[in-house]
């Protein structure tokens, strides 16, 4: 079964946030939390976590564009713009703050999937970006690091590249840890390698 997707509603004219409400759970969605103030939809979605958050532009406490750069940032939700304007140079503000879609008062029902699905799917894509440049500057330090104390042993112990590495490797083994841990333990005390030299570690094994 798919999941529902939680949204959190942020407008501060009720009849119109009722109206979004219903049309929302008419939908499919779950509507997990309401408010009329800006710093109050920064606050119920840090709470809640929803998959989906939709801002009236203009509201009491911060405006929808403020409070949609937060949430992006922080990379907490989807942002969907409620409007009742389509300035270019507004849409372009918006966009700058991470919005990813727009409803435009007054907005019909028909319009809303469309635009969710729009917003979710960036926010995916925008996310696992963000996840994969997180992995390769991971693995880009591992590395470093790992490059750095093998220097250190061949240096210190005379190994060869290749058993520094398995040095490294079978250590990471040992402890049960990561070789990032490893080297970052030789790097930041090497007295650590006088008490049990990796050349009376290779004869133990």
């Amino acid at each position: 079964m798919s999941k529902t997707i939680s949204v959190v509603i942020a407008e501060d004219e009720a009849i119109i946030r009722l109206d979004l409400k219903e049309s929302l759970e008419a939908e499919g969605y779950a509507v997990v939390g309401e408010t009329g103030r800006g710093d109050e939809a920064i606050d119920l979605v840090r709470m809640l976590e929803p998959d989906l958050v939709i801002l009236d532009i203009k509201m009491p406490g911060m405006n929808g564009i403020d409070a949609a750069r937060v949430i992006s940032e922080e990379g907490l939700a989807a942002v969907i713009l409620l409007t009742a304007f389509s300035q270019q140079d507004l849409i372009q503000e918006a966009s700058n703050a991470g919005v990813l879609a727009y409803l435009v008062k007054p907005f019909q029902r028909s319009d809303l999937v469309p635009s969710i699905e729009l917003a979710l799917g960036r926010f995916k894509e925008i996310s696992d970006l963000k996840q994969e440049t997180l992995m390769l500057r991971e693995s880009l330090q591992t590395r470093k690091l790992v490059d750095r104390a093998k220097g250190l042993l061949i240096d210190n112990y005379g190994l060869k590249e290749g058993d520094a590495y398995r040095y490294l490797q079978k250590k990471a083994m040992e402890d049960r840890t990561t070789m990032k841990a490893v080297a970052e333990d030789i790097l930041t005390d090497t007295s650590r390698l006088d008490s049990d030299p990796p050349e009376k570690m290779d004869k133990k094994s």
